[in-house]
């Protein structure tokens, strides 16, 4: 889990600073990409981050507990929330949820064996294997 929201934070910071597209609170047109510095509406990192974080919950449980698919309410709420606020657009918050889901995915099905874990106060970096 925090491999994917790594890989989704730092995926959608790179996007925003990439199109610096304006927000709907600064204008009426959604047609304004790359105005500089200070304009980072695409995608949403919030929604990207959490839908990071709850992807690999869902892919991992899915066939043990159907029920994990009700935490995809939380990037829904998210994106709502964000677009009612006019901090972004629908199109910010759709590649925020492919953003965070592709991070996710690749994340969940990676044979890699190291792992990163945050701990309270402290990051914790180890080796996982099966005997």
């Amino acid at each position: 889990m925090p491999e994917s929201l790594l890989l989704s934070s730092g995926a959608a910071t790179g996007l925003k600073y990439t199109f610096s597209r304006k927000r709907p609170s600064e204008t009426e047109n959604p047609n304004e990409w790359f105005k500089g510095k200070g304009h980072y509406s695409f995608p949403s990192g919030e929604v990207a981050a959490i839908t990071g974080i709850v992807t690999p919950f869902v892919l991992e449980y899915r066939k043990d507990n159907p029920s994990v698919y009700l935490l995809e309410a939380l990037p829904l709420y998210d994106a709502i929330a964000r677009m009612k606020m006019r901090a972004h657009w629908q199109t910010d918050v759709l590649a925020a949820f492919a953003v965070g889901s592709a991070s996710g995915y690749y994340a969940h099905n990676r044979n890699s064996p190291i792992v990163l874990s945050y701990l309270p106060n402290s990051f914790f970096v180890g080796f996982k294997t099966k005997w």
